[in-house]
């Protein structure tokens, strides 16, 4: 896992270059042979330095390793190895990684096979075990979550999938949590992104929410009649007694249905002897049809009876 080091490559040029100086010195000058060798231990020494030279990142920690064993963290900044004595194992990055995993049809507890897709929120706590106690944490960290994710479906019904995510998110971050933590790895948080289910499932679940609401609105309308009814109980109550407000509410009820134009009410007579109507309906028809007649006797009348014709006369014989 090593990286470009810029300090390292401008270490050793110009370690050599120095070293290049003195050779071509001591080549051109009689008798200065001891110089030649100490050109040659000056670019010997820049190599080394070039490779002993190493930087690590703010947010890294390098895992050195001296002949096979482990002697301790290096970073962040710049730090100096033994050549060909210490080596880095491991780069380790201490900032918060992010890793999506999935389980493909799992089978729930009601039986139901589902997709479900996660991202898992980690970080390193403890470079030295991440980078002693597993091979390679990063992968042992995928498949443990993806263990965790099909464990929690296996015990989990769809419906409470469906509906207790933060309850499934907080299951798996303490499970992965449990196993990643002897890796000196901590799990910040756990969320399931989707959950696929078969499309016949999903039409059958749509059915069944199309008659649930069904069934509320049949509900809502039956309270909602209920509470009318209730309503005119208490009214009838009132109105039975109190005959005047009774005949009040018929008469505006009769008025409501005569005063738009072209309307026409049938009235039971029952209904207008209860609200004394009858007696004035009849009155006002019987002064109609004697204003009729009057206007009637007037117009034949002496001097206004208009001449008859005279009776035809029977032929007689001729």
């Amino acid at each position: 896992m090593s990286r470009q080091n810029p300090l390292r490559y401008a270490i050793a040029f110009l370690i050599a270059l120095v070293g290049v100086a003195v050779a071509y010195l001591a080549l051109t000058t009689p008798g200065l042979s001891l110089f030649l060798w100490a050109a040659a231990a000056v670019i010997l020494a820049g190599i080394f330095a070039a490779a002993a030279t190493q930087i690590a990142d703010q947010w890294e920690k390098a895992v050195v390793l001296r002949l096979g064993r482990f002697t301790g963290l290096r970073g962040p900044g710049i730090f100096v190895l033994v050549p060909l004595v210490d080596t880095i194992a491991y780069w380790i990055d201490l900032r918060t990684i992010t890793t999506s995993f999935r389980a493909e049809k799992t089978l729930t507890r009601d039986t139901v096979p589902v997709d479900v897709e996660a991202v898992l929120f980690w970080r390193v706590r403890d470079p030295e075990k991440a980078a002693l106690e597993v091979e390679d944490y990063r992968s042992a960290i995928s498949w443990a979550a993806q263990t965790a994710l099909r464990e929690v479906i296996g015990k989990s019904d769809l419906a409470n999938m469906l509906e207790g995510r933060e309850r499934l998110d907080a299951e798996l971050q303490r499970i992965i949590d449990v196993r990643t933590e002897q890796w000196g790895i901590h799990v910040s948080s756990v969320e399931i992104r989707d959950i696929l289910i078969p499309r016949e499932l999903q039409d059958a679940m749509s059915m069944q929410a199309q008659a649930e609401r069904e069934r509320q609105a049949r509900v809502i309308l039956g309270d909602s009649e209920l509470q009318v009814a209730k309503k005119f109980e208490e009214a009838a109550r009132t109105y039975q007694d109190n005959p005047t407000a009774l005949h009040l509410r018929a008469m505006n009820m009769l008025y409501e249905g005569l005063k738009e134009k072209a309307t026409l009410v049938l009235v039971p007579a029952s209904v207008l002897d209860t609200m004394n109507l009858g007696t004035t309906l009849g009155l006002s028809a019987l002064a109609k049809k004697t204003m009729e007649e009057d206007g009637g006797g007037r117009g034949t009348a002496a001097g206004d009876e208009k001449p008859r014709p005279p009776p035809a006369r029977e032929p007689g014989p001729s």
